[in-house]
Formats: structure tokens, sequence, C-alpha cells
């Protein structure tokens, strides 16, 4: 059964409240512009992604028969040409599925491992010091186990429909003939988010072909990734685990020019996909249901929700000041236990009832007042004992939200971490800097930090791919989830707020003007309507900053009658299709 919130663990101990070290500061990537957006209907079936060459390979599965599984792998292939920066085949996923005929909700755990050789001390320096983040980002030393191509093929073996083979058609053919460069790849190219581009020299091929930058329209071919996919097309995905795939992956890592990683051939043989256990919470007259550890997207999700329940958030005004300030509130306190106890439970132990439980969240909510927190701490009621830890999520990532014919859906958030990984590229993919979603220092003594290195180790994660059930857990409500590093979390909240409390079309809980707190800073979305809370949010203490935040939230609706409400993100490039 999935984990659902009960009793309070109880308490034996009280859990010392220790600050971590201070986080460098890096904000989100280029903002791209912001495009007004109108939800799409449909009646059969639909899909929305962040890109529109990645969602017609979708719904041309889709209209062809194809499950809603069989549609998220035509989807992740053509994300991986035409989106390569936010994620792709070298790196992870986390996926939920709901069977319909069963009417069982399932998740799959598609997150990198560490490398067998890894040891606590990866991101240290000869002082045993953390290194800084973008050194620690790119070259062979942060690329994980690649995922996705495990967690795809598990989903495909239980709920798959068509011909494994026949679902990269779409993607190989564009991969040959070439396809025009998007405007925001073309941009976030130009700007450098990632220095490693330039540096790498595969890559630095790629995206500055001649030296210069990519140019939007500009005609771009990949036959290294059409052959790639080609491969496991037809010989399915042992050849990137096991033969000439696997091979070159390791090769491309152990021999970097930039930190040569210790990534294995045993390794990418040994990998397996899990299937995990959800975590649900009743939230209003809804269940909530994310991923478990080692994400931390489900489970603060869902405490922040908790704690918001004790308010009357739905006779607010959306984005008001009242709303901000208690959303923020109780994203301080979900995100101060995130940072203590989430991580892989394959290695540590997470109080994950215990945090969900209701009785504890209404304790929590108890703290908030009028005035801004500070700096929150996590409850002492729960156990074990570890500290803050040092980790850091960059914002890139992507969304995918689908629903078939048979009122099957997916909801998969998948990664490469950091724009452009870990920019080493090999066969014509991306592979991943997952690894830096440890923390980057172990921690000491007893309380060493739960997300630290370990050998086999998942990272810990803020993908947030959420289901709504109705109040029976029979029914899909809405899918939905974003890329955006560790505000992904307050990303989906928000939305989830807009559609439970405000009765929203799902396109306006999109739109929303962003606010997110990770226990640090208020930020509120630059040219929306919302940044003009900076002074009343200041009055109340907080500390605010306001930035572009460039969420990329795709969903989609089910309503009673079984019609179906599509939205895509303003703020990226994707769209919502259906039939």
């Amino acid at each position: 059964m999935k984990y659902r919130i009960t009793a309070l663990a109880a308490a034996l101990l009280a859990v010392s409240a220790c600050q971590p070290q201070q986080q460098e500061v890096r904000e989100p990537e280029a903002a791209t512009g912001f495009q007004q957006k109108q939800s799409v209907k449909a009646d059969e079936f639909m899909v929305a992604a962040a890109n529109p060459h990645a969602v017609e390979a979708g719904y041309n599965v889709l209209k062809a028969g194809g499950s809603a599984v069989d549609a998220a792998i035509a989807v992740q292939a053509m994300l991986g040409l035409v989106e390569p920066q936010s994620s792709g085949i070298g790196g992870g996923a986390f996926i939920l599925y709901w069977d319909n005929e069963a009417k069982k909700l399932y998740s799959i755990d598609a997150r990198e491992t560490a490398p067998m050789a890894a040891t606590e001390a990866l991101f240290l320096d000869e002082n045993g010091k953390p290194a800084k983040w973008i050194d620690a980002v790119v070259g062979g030393r942060s690329v994980g186990t690649p995922g996705i191509l495990r967690g795809l093929e598990l989903a495909h073996s239980k709920w798959g429909e068509k011909e494994w083979g026949s679902l990269f058609d779409d993607t190989i053919k564009l991969a040959e003939q070439g396809f025009e460069v998007s405007p925001r790849l073309a941009k976030l190219v130009e700007l450098e988010i990632n220095p490693g581009v330039k540096k790498m020299p595969v890559a630095s091929d790629y995206f500055f072909p001649n030296g210069e930058p990519l140019k939007a329209g500009q005609v771009l071919k990949n036959e290294d990734y059409a052959n790639s996919l080609s491969l496991i097309a037809s010989q399915g995905v042992d050849v990137f685990y096991q033969g000439e795939i696997a091979k070159d992956i390791v090769e491309a890592v152990q021999n970097s020019s930039i930190e040569p990683g210790v990534l294995a051939l045993d390794d990418l043989a040994n990998y397996e996909a899990k299937l995990r256990e959800p975590v649900c919470s009743e939230y209003r007259a809804y269940q909530v249901c994310g991923m478990g550890p080692p994400s931390s997207g489900g489970i603060t999700t869902q405490q922040t929700l908790g704690m918001l329940e004790n308010f009357e958030i739905g006779n607010l005004e959306p984005n008001s000041e009242e709303f901000v300030h208690l959303f923020t509130q109780a994203s301080k306190l979900a995100f101060a236990d995130r940072n203590q106890w989430i991580a892989d439970t394959d290695f540590v132990e997470v109080p994950v009832e215990a945090m969900l439980n209701k009785n504890y969240l209404a304790q929590r909510a108890k703290l908030i007042t009028d005035l801004d927190l500070g700096k929150a701490q996590p409850g002492t009621e729960l156990l074990p004992k570890y500290q803050q830890d040092i980790a850091y999520e960059l914002p890139n990532t992507s969304h995918v939200s689908i629903v078939d014919d048979e009122g099957n859906v997916v909801s998969m958030t998948t990664s490469i971490e950091m724009g452009f990984g870990s920019t080493v590229m090999v066969r014509g993919f991306l592979l991943n800097n997952q690894l830096t979603d440890f923390s980057l220092a172990p921690g000491d003594g007893e309380k060493k930090y739960a997300n630290r290195v370990e050998p086999g180790k998942r990272p810990r994660s803020s993908m947030a791919p959420a289901i709504v059930l109705n109040e029976e857990g029979k029914q899909v409500v809405h899918a939905i989830g974003s890329p955006g590093g560790s505000r992904i979390i307050n990303y989906v909240t928000q939305s989830l707020v807009g559609l439970l409390d405000w009765n929203m079309d799902i396109q306006d809980a999109v739109n929303l003007g962003h606010v997110t707190n990770r226990n640090d800073y208020t930020s509120l979305e630059k040219g929306r309507d919302i940044s003009n809370l900076k002074e009343a949010l200041e009055a109340r203490g907080h500390n605010v900053k306001v930035l572009d935040l460039n969420s990329g939230l795709h969903g989609i609706t089910i309503t009673d009658s079984g019609k179906l409400i599509g939205a895509a993100d303003p703020r990226r490039e994707g769209i919502a299709k259906g039939e």
C-alpha cells in the first residue's frame, strides 16, 4: 500500500537544530519570454510537454492506439533531440502511472545512482572543503549512472501496447533530417548558462558549430543521436547498459578533459529502475500523490499543503498578500524538514509517515504568525538525527503529462540536472550531472548528512510529478509537474492550491505569478502582478527578491464527465494537444 499519514511516530530524542553552511546563490536559467496560452480541450487523449515536436511525437503514438507509457517513450526520445539542455537518455526520471482499469497508482524510480567507486570525498578538495558548485558540475566527476531508459523499459514491460522499436521512429527521422533550433535553446546556448558547453570539445562542436552559437531557426542534424536511438530501438536498452553505447559512455566519463569521473561498466550493467510506493496525503476533498524518496518532491509538497490546510486558503484572493505570506512560511517549515531527513531510503531512514502526520503538521502550522519566521528549524519530534545538508539543485529538467484513450495517466519529470548537464556529450546526447544533487560535503560525527554521497546511492531530488485523485482515490482529477531545480516544489504546490482551493482552470493555475521560498528568501516573479507585494512582505520581515522564475508546468485535468483539459507553461515553448 502507499505511504499514508498515520499516527505520529513516538519521539524518543529531540533533534539538534543544526545550521547549514552558507549556500552559494544560483538563480534560475535565463528567461525566454512569457507567451499567454489558453487551455486545450479534448475527449479521448492528450499530451502536454515542453516542445511541440515532442508533443507531436506523443500525439502520433496515442492516435495510433498506443498507451500513455508508449507516448511517454516517444516524447522523451524527442525531448533529448530538441530540448537537449533539459533531459535525455543520459539522465533520469521519476514516473507516476495511473492504471485506470485496476484503479491503482504506481511510481517508478529511474533516478541515477552514484558509481560504486564514488566516496563521500567525491566533491571535496585537497583541504577537505566542498568544491564550488560549477567546478562540481562540469565534467565526468558529476555523472551518475543514467536511469531513464531502464525506467521506460520497466514501464513498457508492464503497460506498453506498441512495439518498442516503433516508438523512436519520429525522433530518428527528425534527427537525420534536421530540426529548426528553437528560440529557447538558441538563447540558452548564447548566454552560456553552463560554461562547460564551450569547454568540452564534443559539446562545443555541436552547440557552437564553427565557434558560433546555434541560432534560432538554424537546421540542426544529430546523426549520432539517430544512430544511438536506432540501436536502442532494434536491440533494446541492453545496448545502452551493456553494449557498445555503454562502453562509449564510460570512456567519455573516465577520459573527460575536465574532472574525469569514476563511472564504470559494472555501474551501467547493474543499474535497476525500481517500483516504489507513491506517497499520498489527503488535502481538502482530494488525495494528492507524488514520489517518495529519493525524491523530496512528493513529501515536501504534501507537507506544505498539510500546513496550509489549517488555514482557510479558499477564502483568500489568489496570490493575495495573506496567501503569499502563509505559503512562504509553510514552505520554509517543509524545506527545513526536507533538508534534514529526505534521502535515498535504501541507505537511510526517512520518517515519511511522521512527516506527513496531520497532527504534526498542525503543530508546525502554529509556528506561522503574521511576521516572517526567519530561518525555520526542522521539527524536534522526528528521528533519526541528521544535519541540515548542503546540496544544490539547478533549474532545468522537463515535465510530461499524458492521458491515453483508456484513461491511463503518466506524470513524468525527467532531467539531466543543470542546463546541458555535465556537458560530457557522447553519441549525440548529453550526460547528467546528478551527483551534484548529493550534499557536496558528507557532514561529520554521528549526524552525517542523510543525502551524502555513498556508492550505489541515489541523490535526493526535488522532482515532483503529481497526480491528484478524488476523495475515494478511484479517479484521476489532475496530473501536473514542473522543472525548476528545488523551486519545483513551490511551483507544483502553488499550482495545486490554484486547482484545489481556488477551483481554477488548469491553464489559469499554471499562469499564476510565482512565489518561492526554500527556507531562505521570498522570491516573487518578475514582471507579474505578484511582484507588487514586495513592500508589504518586507514590512512583515521577509527578505524579498524579484526574479525571473522559469517554471515549465505541464498538466492535464480530467473532468467528472471525462473531458480532458490541458495546459502548457507560458514561460516555455511547450503545448498541450489532444483529440
